[in-house]
């Protein structure tokens, strides 16, 4: 009886040794048409409200910038880059950048070094925590018109509580809204007291949220509270910081309300974003120029974004 013979399957060429197989393209399918015109109709509503009231406005801010122009006048003279040259060469510029800076840094700092210890204390199984979380967070929600008219009564050197506690024991009352100084001063205090609730709640939860069992483990060790708090938690929490600093930061520079309720001739307290106001609504009317100083403020905005991002970000230890 004789095998019939098998036959062997042809074996495929042989590939150059590294060259990959060449890829299927894909097939642009119904299915696939069908999720673009989704993803479309989804999208285009909101990019377009994006760009007509984001980035739209930014662009004719920079094009009135190079104007010489008052709100309302039909007629405007191109100056070109003259509003900016203005501004860097102005006598006061040095001051409102300096007033920008010690504002921003003093009430970031003051609000999240605050917020933590107040995140520490909230942090614990007692009566009453949730309650002392609300007041504590409430100041953040409230009217920045409220809180400043609130506060007014707070500082005023004749009516105030301030003033009246002050002259009980036999001191003199500071007259917050005519020394430049105070003024500065006055501002920070109340913008870090309606500000630091945020940054409690925030770092409320960056707590809540580090294991127990590091904390366990740091205490099995014979570490101190002082020392798990600055190795352990502290760490942990760099996440939480880096986003506070960020978002506070860019809220700081633009804060507007308490210093016009507050301090509305802008003495000693005049940052970027009030001299905008200032030059184009007060007496100088200068539209062309507060458009300017706006570019400017937007500029700064983005470089310290950008910084951010690039430099703290690497110091960021991700559980």
């Amino acid at each position: 009886m004789t095998s019939t013979p098998t036959r062997s399957a042809p074996t495929p060429p042989a590939s150059d040794a590294g060259t990959p197989p060449p890829r299927r393209r894909r097939r642009f399918t119904a299915r696939d048409r069908h999720d673009f015109w989704v993803f479309l109709a989804l999208v285009l509503p909101n990019a377009a409200l994006i760009v007509a009231f984001a980035y739209r406005p930014v662009i004719e801010n920079i094009r009135y910038s190079l104007l010489n122009w008052t709100l309302g006048s039909p007629n405007a003279t191109f100056v070109g880059l003259g509003n900016y040259v203005t501004f860097f060469t102005s006598s006061s510029s040095a001051e409102i950048l300096w007033t920008t800076l010690v504002f921003t840094v003093v009430t970031v700092g003051g609000s999240m070094v605050l917020g933590l210890l107040i995140a520490l204390a909230l942090n614990r199984r007692v009566p009453g925590t949730g309650v002392a979380r609300a007041a504590v967070f409430s100041p953040y929600v409230l009217s920045g018109v409220g809180v400043g008219l609130v506060w007014l009564f707070v500082f005023d050197p004749s009516i105030g509580v301030l003033g009246a506690v002050l002259r009980a024991v036999g001191a003199s009352t500071p007259d917050f809204f005519n020394d430049p100084t105070l003024s500065l001063v006055m501002i920070c205090v109340v913008y870090v007291w309606k500000n630091m609730g945020y940054a409690a709640v925030i770092y409320l939860a960056g707590l809540q949220s580090i294991p127990r069992d590091l904390l366990e483990a740091s205490a099995l060790d014979g570490a101190s509270a002082s020392r798990t708090f600055f190795k352990v938690v502290l760490p942990l929490l760099s996440p939480v910081t880096f986003f506070l600093i960020v978002t506070s930061a860019l809220n700081s520079l633009q804060a507007f309300d308490l210093i016009r309720i507050m301090t509305p001739l802008g003495r000693g307290t005049t940052t970027l974003i009030y001299e905008a106001y200032l030059q184009a609504f007060g007496a100088s009317n200068r539209a062309g120029y507060s458009a300017a100083v706006s570019t400017i403020l937007f500029a700064l905005l983005v470089v310290f974004t950008l910084v951010q991002l690039r430099w703290m970000e690497r110091r960021v230890h991700y559980a």
